[in-house]
């Protein structure tokens, strides 16, 4: 991350996070807050090892997005399955409180997707924050606990229901019912994210073993298109549904099988993950739909006219940045939050290298996430690391590969490794450095270990260890420069 609280301060800050009261009743609907100037993603990228977590892209025009924090996660899970994926983000409607729903699911850590829905987690991860940057520590809610023989809890969603003055919040369980176990859409109501009424059948697709996981709901205020709230829904098809009560009942208004899109029957575009959008100033919106078959990311879908299905088309002028974003959620951002979101993750680290100071041609790399200095690295980028503030200690430095995001330089039993972030405090550490004047060449620098302050990181035999420096030698071989 660009910037990373101390120790003791990031912990005062969860904890005055999670002493928040209780959401309050809205003072203003979300259309009277400040007009939109730009838009937040936040999605996951896949099963790579830091892939499912919580991922920023930003975008000016709703179509051409670029990935915040240097590409690397925002928010890690270090609680449940540790990852997470479907993020959603939610605003209360006076836009003093936002929270990140997701979830809990790890499928890079070796389970199986079988395992997944059929013993796989029942709670969902939440975030909660009050001004987009500053998150509180995660917690999880078991809304799935109480359905008889649910196997988990996938894809929630939330929405602020004006009705009753609270959130609906909305996920996938495979379960048996009636005889027939598949994916239903459950819901729950709360005013907090952490108390909840019981779980209540939402949304069941009839026939046999047609199950539903993925859905999404949008609110449009001014009723274009005849109805306030529209929802797509990942059902074999992509189906569009419209209703003027989020609890109430739901008219069918058709599919996107027209636009060779399908969610698995009749072959086509085959995609999943919905995703709503409104561009900021008109009456426009776009469906985002992750193509997951053929890997290629998201595709929008957009529309003047949600009333009919038949005014959505197909769009290709977009470009979503470099990393492959998955099954997420948008919101829309005032000037203010804009500014504070960029001001926080928005800055681009510039890529440098390390060099040796005995071995000019040589540079600091990681290979098979060993790491050590070479000379004519190829990859170039497995040579090149970013130089960010300190996991443990922002006035320290840590090093993040570039090719692997969400990746630093740490030591592990005094040896150095390129390993994924796991948000621990002890990971932290050890990917910590204080930068100081170079011990052979005080033009260059040295890094000395934030938790063995008594050590540095040098290399021995072209490999990069934490060690004691006794002699001339060893500050030699502990001193480097960073250059670009």
């Amino acid at each position: 991350m660009s910037r990373v609280l101390t120790r003791a301060s990031a912990l005062l800050a969860a904890l005055c996070l999670l002493l928040l009261p209780a959401a309050q009743a809205p003072r203003a609907e979300a259309a009277a807050l400040d007009p939109f100037t730009g838009y937040l993603m936040a999605h996951f990228t896949g099963e790579s090892a830091t892939g499912e977590q919580v991922y920023f892209a930003h975008s000016r025009d709703g179509l051409t997005w670029r990935d915040l924090n240097n590409g690397a996660p925002v928010l890690l899970s270090t609680i449940g399955t540790r990852g997470v994926r479907d993020p959603s983000i939610v605003r209360s409607p006076a836009g003093d409180r936002y929270w990140i729903v997701a979830t809990d699911l790890r499928i890079a850590s070796g389970t199986s997707w079988n395992d997944a829905a059929n013993r796989g987690s029942r709670s969902l991860v939440v975030w909660e924050s009050r001004d987009l940057v500053n998150w509180s520590a995660p917690w999880l809610i078991n809304v799935a606990g109480a359905i008889p023989g649910a196997g988990n809890a996938w894809a929630p969603e939330a929405i602020y229901n004006a009705a009753t003055g609270d959130y609906v919040v909305y996920w996938a369980t495979n379960s048996l019912r009636d005889g027939v176990t598949k994916h239903r859409i459950w819901y729950v109501r709360t005013s907090d994210f952490r108390s909840f009424t019981a779980p209540q059948l939402y949304i069941e697709r009839p026939g046999g073993g047609q199950g539903i996981i993925d859905t999404q709901i949008v609110e449009v205020p001014n009723a274009v298109g005849g109805y306030r709230y529209y929802r797509a829904s990942a059902d074999g098809h992509i189906t569009i549904e419209a209703s003027n009560s989020i609890l109430g009942s739901w008219t069918t208004l058709g599919n996107l099988s027209h636009l060779g899109i399908s969610n698995g029957t009749g072959g086509g575009n085959v995609v999943e993950g919905p995703m709503w959008m409104q561009f900021n100033g008109r009456d426009e919106w776009a469906l985002w739909l992750d193509q997951y078959a053929t890997g290629r990311g998201y595709l929008p879908v957009t529309s003047t006219n949600l009333g009919s299905v038949t005014n959505f088309r197909t769009r290709t002028d977009y470009q979503l940045g470099a990393s492959r974003k998955r099954h997420g959620s948008i919101l829309n951002l005032t000037a203010a939050e804009e500014s504070a979101v960029l001001g926080r993750w928005g800055a681009t680290t510039p890529a440098n290298r390390i060099q040796a100071y005995t071995h000019q041609d040589r540079y600091v790399r990681h290979a098979n996430y060993d790491v050590r200095i070479d000379a004519n690295v190829s990859p170039a980028q497995d040579a090149q690391f970013r130089v960010v503030p300190g996991l443990a200690d922002a006035a320290g430095v840590s090093f993040e590969s570039v090719n692997y995001p969400g990746h630093y330089l740490r030591h592990y039993g005094f040896d150095f490794v390129l390993a994924a972030n796991d948000g621990s405090a002890v990971f932290a550490a050890d990917a910590t450095f204080r930068q100081v004047a170079g011990l052979a060449n005080s033009s260059w620098s040295s890094f000395r270990s934030y938790n063995y302050p008594d050590r540095y990181l040098r290399h021995y035999n072209y490999l990069l260890r934490l060690d004691p420096i006794n002699d001339a030698q060893a500050r030699a071989d502990a001193t480097f420069r960073v250059t670009s």
